[in-house]
């Protein structure tokens, strides 16, 4: 298929398989006498497989480790867990930053009378440093 079906099958735009085709991460099968890449089901698989990594926000560099596992037939489920529970740990600590910043905004926001007075703990409060910034 040509790289619009097979960036149509794998959910991504054709730009970004070009990109990771360009990069390296997957390759056509072929290409047309005009020099058009042909991408196999194989391929697609491999496309869908980045995009869902992606989406789980792991690295090109760590795509590419991954790809290479799934590849791998030989490989050790370990390898891929020490990968899956590092980008886990990073979710984990993005969560704690976004938890406390909806509540320091969340108190800032009650804290507001929102009325027609130029006071405003919101403007204060985003004025000073947060002590665990």
């Amino acid at each position: 298929m040509n790289i619009a079906a097979a960036s149509s099958a794998a959910g991504l735009p054709v730009k970004t398989v070009r990109y990771y085709a360009d990069i390296g991460l997957v390759s056509a099968s072929s290409r047309t006498a005009s020099g058009y890449r042909i991408y196999d089901e194989g391929a697609v698989r491999k496309l869908v497989f980045i995009r869902r990594a992606r989406e789980f926000g792991f690295s090109i560099d760590e795509c590419r480790e991954l790809l290479s596992l799934y590849e791998d037939q030989h490989r050790s489920s370990a390898d891929v867990k020490r990968i899956a529970s590092k980008r886990l740990g990073e979710i984990a600590k993005k969560q704690r930053e976004l938890q406390s910043l909806h509540d320091e905004l969340a108190h800032l926001v009650d804290a507001c009378r929102g009325d027609d007075r130029p006071d405003c703990p919101i403007i204060d409060g985003l004025g000073h440093r947060h002590a665990d910034m």
